[in-house]
């Protein structure tokens, strides 16, 4: 039987009171940060108290007695960190495994866009993504996609109109509509992308950005029309821009993109306050070997940032951005999310309490249960592929096609002209995309230079942003091959040489993420990684990473799409 309204209004209640006596010293706190050296956010400067908490919220700072008392002399109190923006997808791995990599570095808040599912699974890949991250030690908050699929170029699994995410703005969880690629349809004031931003606007929502290198009205009429930050700014005249014109900036420093050598100047007194931290895209070895917020902090104090200030960036910023009010800062009334570190030039994370529990402990993570994902969800994301079985005949096109020419350590490319055949002493390799949700038999194909491979294929079904299958050979059969083996996992990476797989990363959540652990995925993704640098892959790109972006047509010059190669720059088709 469910508890009545009175019920409810009475247990609140008596927590309150709990609150207020326990703040007010006239009963015991559950626990005390003893003698704690802390960062005030609010008057921006290191502080001396003890830090009171009861029923997981902070009540006081001051002189207190508590149930349990943990001495912090000698260490610093830091407010949990927040990544302000980031794809739980790009970890290859499920929200659980996420958040275990990620406890341990101080994150206790994320907001995550779920398009990368999105555009396989449509609305069921949010509502999986909302089961799948319920009640975890961290915090997870979701942006609703704007943009799926990424263009209407692309062919994704789902076309989601406003109307198809209206609802979701009823969770509590959802705070707004993510990232607004479309800036050109904005600009032009198209129908789809406006309603979409009418629609968040009714709910009160947050709208969020992407317009790299927008200027002028063009970026006037971005902002006017109700889009409030960007993550995409690469130089610090781009984002003063954006932040003159009232736009707050989410300085990123990810997997794909780094941009916080280049942006840390604002990270002063004049633009702080503007600012905060994301990471965007984070893969399973960045996680491991770097870590995730604190590594940005780290970096941004190496730079010459003030240590208050980054701490605040990642945290109280995008919490007020956000509108998450009781979080991001330590005072009365605020979540008891701390992160406990040595000190300020060392940053060792020692001790990560979330809501006043002891979640990390020097490193090790108390262990939490998965959420539970309703069978038809769970069933839904492992039966994402509806493709007929391939032959080398798919990929044997032989009238001249656009050569996509790779630039090393970008994911920009070139137009390097056109062929109509392979050939791998010039490294001219044959590339196509194969649609996989619907069936449609659409298969464009066009070549790649500047990949290097010399035998074999490679395939991997995590395809920005529509994932359909993008492979890359120096023969029709091995392509063919390599493909047909990432549908018989369910989705995955594929190195494929000599009629057999050299190396694979099964991805059977909706083709893009690993039930396995990090460590794991992260095991077998350096082994493909290391068997595609074998077959002569060129060591400057990432040869997962990088092919993945070849197929999206929104970055100049030359993408693959399941039509063809397109000039992005021109619009047309080459």
């Amino acid at each position: 039987m469910s508890e009545s309204y009175a019920g409810k209004i009475n247990r609140k209640l008596l927590k309150k009171r709990r609150i207020i006596n326990a703040a007010a010293g006239r009963e015991p706190a559950d626990l005390v940060l003893k003698n704690a050296t802390y960062v005030n956010v609010f008057s921006n400067e290191l502080c001396h108290a003890d830090i009171a908490v009861a029923e997981g919220l902070i009540v006081g700072m001051g002189s207190y007695s508590g149930m349990r008392e943990v001495d912090m002399s000698g260490k610093i109190v830091l407010p949990g960190f927040l990544d302000a923006h980031i794809h739980l997808e790009s970890a290859l791995v499920s929200p659980r495994e996420f958040v275990k990599a990620v406890l341990p570095h101080g994150t206790t808040t994320v907001v995550t866009d779920p398009h990368e599912i999105a555009n396989v699974m449509g609305t069921d890949g949010i509502e999986y993504m909302l089961q799948a991250t319920e009640g975890l030690p961290v915090d997870v908050q979701f942006m609703l996609p704007s943009c799926v699929p990424a263009t209407p170029l692309d062919e994704s699994g789902a076309v989601l109109d406003y109307r198809a995410i209206d609802s979701f703005y009823d969770h509590p969880r959802v705070l707004g509509l993510a990232e607004m690629m479309n800036f050109v349809g904005i600009i032009a004031g198209d129908d789809q992308p406006v309603e979409k931003i009418v629609a968040a606007q009714a709910h009160h929502k947050k709208i969020d950005g992407h317009a790299p290198d927008l200027v002028g009205n063009d970026l006037n009429a971005y902002v006017a029309a109700g889009v409030y930050s960007d993550h995409e700014c690469h130089d610090l005249a781009d984002a003063i821009a954006k932040l003159e014109r009232g736009q707050f900036i989410m300085i990123r420093d990810g997997t794909a993109a780094r941009n916080l050598e280049a942006l840390v100047p604002l990270l002063c007194a004049k633009y702080a306050d503007r600012c905060m931290f994301c990471t965007d895209d984070k893969h399973p070895s960045d996680l491991l070997e770097k870590g995730h917020i604190d590594y940005i902090i780290k970096k941004a104090i190496a730079l010459g940032a003030d240590p208050i200030v980054a701490v605040k960036v990642a945290c109280h910023n995008a919490a007020r951005y956000f509108l998450l009010n009781n979080r991001g800062a330590i005072a009365p009334g605020y979540l008891a999310d701390f992160v406990v570190i040595d000190n300020f030039q060392d940053f060792t994370i020692e001790q990560v309490y979330k809501r006043g529990d002891l979640l990390v402990d020097h490193g090790v993570v108390r262990d939490f249960p998965a959420p539970e994902v309703e069978p038809y969800l769970a069933e839904r994301a492992r039966n994402t592929f509806h493709v007929e079985t391939l032959t080398a005949e798919h990929f044997s096109e032989h009238r001249p096609r656009g050569i996509i020419g790779m630039v090393n350590g970008e994911i920009t490319t070139v137009d390097a002209g056109y062929s109509d055949r392979i050939d791998v002493e010039y490294d001219v390799l044959k590339i196509a995309v194969v649609e996989r949700h619907k069936n449609t038999r659409h298969i464009g194909i066009g070549f790649l230079q500047g990949y290097g491979l010399k035998s074999g294929a490679v395939a991997t079904s995590v395809s920005h942003d529509s994932h359909n299958i993008i492979v890359v050979g120096t023969n029709e059969a091995d392509m063919a091959a390599a493909a047909n083996r990432v549908v018989e996992l369910g989705g995955g990476i594929v190195v494929w040489d000599g009629g057999a797989p050299k190396a694979e990363v099964p991805l059977s959540i909706a083709g893009i993420m690993s039930d396995e652990p990090l460590i794991t995925v992260n095991e077998k993704l350096e082994a493909a990684k290391d068997a595609a640098y074998a077959l002569g892959v060129n060591p400057g790109i990432d040869p997962f990473m990088t092919l993945s972006f070849m197929a999206l047509p929104v970055i100049p010059t030359l993408r693959i799409t399941t039509r063809g190669v397109f000039d992005v720059t021109q619009q047309t088709y080459v």
